[in-house]
């Protein structure tokens, strides 16, 4: 896979794919520059397909079982 933008769901499992083979490639080499690009694309495409929508933060905290629900976490 050549890296310059990930435009559809195969696209992005093969980037995935490629990211797992150069997981640990040693800094300074041409795989690891190669995982940043692709860590760098997908991260762009899982933001863009898969938004994750965050809270308010009062949201966020009342929508916890344990403050429903009155009881401290432990």
């Amino acid at each position: 896979m050549q890296p310059e933008t990930i435009k559809s769901d195969a696209e992005h499992e093969a980037a995935l794919k490629e990211i797992e083979r150069f997981w640990g490639a040693e800094e300074g080499t041409v795989a690891a520059d190669r995982l940043d690009i692709l860590v760098t694309l997908v991260e762009a495409y899982e933001e863009a397909h898969f938004p994750l929508g965050i809270p308010e933060s009062l949201e966020a905290i009342t929508s916890r079982p344990e403050v429903r629900a009155g009881k401290q976490a432990s």
